[in-house]
């Protein structure tokens, strides 16, 4: 019994060196995101990873700030959908080398605040007149309170805010303080980012005018025909001061100008060069993951269900990201 150790030591070596995955390998931690495209992409990154190169995985729940804080101490290894630039915290961990944006994964995204088209142009199909004709900016929204009512508080409108504890949530209550909508609009936040969906879709089923906060890629904005209000050109300044909650005197902008990319810890990086490496070259066409995240909408399918679909049909997308050997042995586990 005592050359035991020995012979499992000299086994796991060799399977070392013919490329098998170590048996006692940690699985790699993703961010457990709760929006859709979020949950899509960490999907299919799971599924390269696990299928392509032997490696488990595993996911961990969270907000997006908690999220990127768990990335920095390398408590989680993986945000698959990361709006690098927009928090406190991962700019002070992106100075401190603690984390890294890897590639430019979906290009044209973007986020806003939009209303439905018909409360400015009316639909004469559904019966519904335009409520609000000459709105097209934030500032027209100072005129427009009463049309966006707030059943909870009807000397008010409503803003639908992001979730509590999103970055966008915090940077939209602070817009509204710079557009000087405060006084006239509540800050309402939902709990998820499907209790949103939910209140956005059934404004629009009913024909009510609705504003809320909004990005893409998303199934909302493929689904239904939506106006994004004009902001004021992005400023660099004026948008530290809609990232920072305890600023008192927020200053108006458009938001940083979108860039999605996969957010990585330190140590994650050093210890996968190679998965690192097809991180850095995701590039996923905008218009077939919106029409997969209206599918997964509307027919309530599981997203690795819905990952391993639209990796199956674009097998192209494996060959831009991966070594030809990497990329065959997952066309082939899909």
């Amino acid at each position: 019994m005592k050359g035991l150790p020995a012979l499992l030591a000299g086994l796991a070596a060799l399977g070392l060196l013919i490329g098998a995955a170590p048996a006692n390998a940690a699985p790699v931690r993703f961010a457990d995101l709760n929006w859709e495209s979020g949950s899509l992409i960490t999907e299919m990154l799971r599924l390269v990873v696990e299928k392509g190169y032997g490696q488990s995985t595993e996911t961990l729940p969270g907000t997006t700030v908690t999220l990127e804080a768990a990335l920095a101490r390398n408590d989680i290894q993986v945000i698959a959908e990361e709006w690098a630039g927009r928090s406190p915290v991962w700019n002070d961990a992106q100075a401190q080398g603690k984390v890294a944006a890897l590639g430019d994964t979906v290009k044209g995204a973007t986020e806003g605040w939009w209303v439905p088209e018909y409360v400015i142009k009316g639909d004469p199909a559904r019966n519904l007149a335009a409520k609000a004709p000459n709105l097209r900016s934030v500032e027209d929204l100072k005129q427009y309170a009463q049309v966006f009512r707030d059943p909870e508080d009807p000397s008010k409108g409503r803003f639908l805010n992001s979730p509590a504890g999103w970055t966008s949530e915090v940077v939209n209550g602070q817009k509204l303080k710079a557009y000087g909508l405060a006084d006239t609009y509540t800050n309402f936040r939902t709990g998820s980012g499907a209790a949103l969906d939910a209140e956005i879709s059934s404004a629009i089923r009913r024909g009510q005018p609705v504003l809320f906060y909004y990005w893409s890629p998303t199934p909302l904005i493929g689904k239904y025909k939506l106006v994004q209000l004009q902001e004021p050109p992005f400023n660099a300044e004026a948008w530290k001061t809609l990232t920072n909650a305890n600023e008192a005197n927020p200053q108006p902008t458009r938001s940083l100008p979108s860039k999605l990319s996969i957010g990585v810890s330190a140590p994650f990086q050093q210890q996968y060069p190679e998965i690192a490496a097809f991180f850095a070259k995701v590039d996923i066409p905008l218009q077939p993951l919106n029409e997969a995240l209206a599918q997964m909408s509307d027919n309530h399918e599981a997203p690795r269900a819905v990952a391993q679909r639209l990796l199956k049909a674009n097998p192209q997308w494996l060959q831009a990201w991966l070594p030809a050997p990497v990329a065959q042995k997952v066309s082939a586990a899909l």
